[in-house]
């Protein structure tokens, strides 16, 4: 059974927490968090702390908090022999300053406290100094999913500002499309069935075969058109997204 400690109490730590919690692979030791009724939570589940220096034994120490705390948390955790890893998708492994044994454990999937989440489809990268600590890391990725992928520091950057554009970004574009709707009193909900056709399209086309829209025909009146209605800021993004999609198309087609 893998002994492992969880720093954090933010949505990453309360989603792999719970889920930890239940895995009968895994004894979930102790859970810390700076602030502790962020993490009250899980009092009757596991021990819980926020002093540092409280923090028991473990062979993996998850620290799952905000980028810029990484650096200062780890310096704190110095364990012989053991196992200290971020989830961060932007940080290097060099980011974790203690003196133990160092890897990452990274869950590509988007947190929200008020939705559950099915880990067996989500993907978790790995990534660890020694082969040990890497097959380790694995051993505790495959307990609870289908998906775990061995990516180095470099990959993982570029995985996490890929992650920005498909999930950040395009979220914020919902945004703005329900803001339009509720200015015109349309239901945002209309556009539900046209988001989920649009997201299951690219499991069997790929983004650029599956691109539809007025840019990719850069039909200028529509364009206009379409300008014409927009705020100042949806403009600028509207035609900004609108080149893109055209440079990608207008000389392909």
């Amino acid at each position: 059974m893998i002994k492992i400690i969880i720093l954090g109490g933010g949505n990453v730590a309360y989603h792999l927490t719970n889920e930890l919690l239940q895995n009968d692979a895994v004894n979930v030791v102790q859970i810390y968090n700076r602030s502790i009724e962020k993490i009250n939570c899980f009092k009757n589940s596991a021990s819980i702390t926020n002093n540092l220096s409280e923090i028991k034994e473990a062979d993996i120490y998850i620290i799952a908090v905000s980028d810029n705390a990484i650096s200062e948390l780890s310096s704190a955790l110095n364990f012989k022999d053991k196992l200290v890893v971020h989830t961060s998708g932007s940080m290097a492994l060099e980011e974790i300053k203690s003196t133990s044994n160092k890897g990452v454990f990274y869950l590509l999937q988007s947190f929200s406290k008020e939705r559950k989440i099915d880990f067996s489809n989500v993907p978790i990268c790995v990534e660890a100094e020694t082969k040990k600590d890497l097959l380790l890391l694995e051993t505790l990725a495959k307990s609870i999913s289908k998906n775990c992928y061995q990516i180095n520091s470099d990959q993982r950057k570029s995985l996490h500002v890929a992650a920005v554009f498909v999930n950040n970004f395009v979220n914020h574009l919902y945004q703005i499309g329900q803001e339009i709707c509720d200015q015109n009193k349309v239901p945002f909900e209309i556009l539900l069935p046209l988001i989920k056709e649009t997201a299951n399209k690219i499991t069997t086309l790929s983004p650029f075969e599956a691109q539809t829209g007025p840019a990719k025909r850069n039909d200028t009146k529509t364009i206009e058109k379409h300008i014409a209605m927009l705020t100042k800021n949806q403009q600028e993004i509207y035609t900004l997204l609108t080149k893109s999609i055209y440079d990608t198309y207008g000389k392909k087609l």
